[in-house]
């Protein structure tokens, strides 16, 4: 599921509300809905959304976006606090750039309190905006929310033949302790190495395909179960099998 991170201190994240630490996992399943914004040009689409792990219980702050040859975009939240900017130089001040991914350190929640980090980043809706190379404005928003939804529980069954299927149960309420916000799963992605697949929320099981299996070591195998909630955000819980 992960890919190559670049991740700045996390001691800039306690900085100036909000400061997001860049690095890189995977692009959210769920599509992201981008509402228009005036004449100016839109983003393809913008996220800004948590990600919980309720396994190893920390929390962080993802952003995906997509648009056609920018050199620049910042993110402002409602309190018109920057949080977030880039700036292309070089051939990409030029040509521009389109996709942009990354997600905030993501401290434990042992260590660094929920009600500190859900104040970094206070509900409401953030702007994105930046130019394009042309020399247009370029913009989107999402309404970013504190309805994080709990980490399912996880089941692996392993049978003859390379057989393999991970079972979870639904989830419908946030975890203990986080705000009593309303959860509506859209759906839960499964990721098995390099095997990943998104499931709508009516979904508890999948079986993973023979061959993928076959194609693993043996000994203990990781793999993950993703809950998404409408807002975007979304909550992992972890799992092993044994191949």
């Amino acid at each position: 599921m992960k890919h190559s991170k670049l991740i700045l201190s996390f001691g800039s994240l306690a900085l100036a509300l909000g400061s997001i630490i860049v690095a890189a996992r995977a692009t959210p399943a769920q599509p992201p809905r981008t509402a228009p914004v005036g004449d100016d040009i839109q983003l393809s689409f913008s996220r800004i959304y948590w990600e919980y792990n309720s396994s190893a219980n920390d929390l962080g702050v993802h952003v995906t976006l997509d648009g056609e040859n920018w050199k620049g975009l910042r993110i402002v939240n409602p309190s018109d606090k920057v949080l977030f900017e880039v700036r292309g130089r070089g051939p990409y001040k030029n040509l521009g750039m389109t996709e942009l991914f990354f997600e905030g350190a993501e401290p434990s929640l042992d260590e660094f309190p929920l009600n500190h980090l859900l104040a970094l980043f206070p509900q409401g809706v953030y702007e994105f905006e930046g130019l394009t190379v042309g020399g247009d404005e370029i913009e989107g928003e999402w309404e970013f929310t504190h309805a994080i939804p709990d980490g399912p529980e996880v089941f692996a069954f392993v049978g003859r033949n390379n057989y393999l299927r991970i079972e979870w149960n639904p989830v419908t309420s946030p975890p203990p302790g986080f705000p009593n916000e309303p959860i509506v799963i859209t759906g839960y992605q499964i990721i098995v190495g390099s095997f990943q697949v998104t499931l709508p929320a009516s979904a508890t099981s999948v079986t993973v395909p023979q061959e993928f299996v076959a194609s693993l070591a043996p000994g203990v195998q990781p793999f993950e179960v993703l809950a998404i909630d409408r807002s975007g955000n979304q909550t992992l819980t972890e799992g092993t099998f044994v191949k």
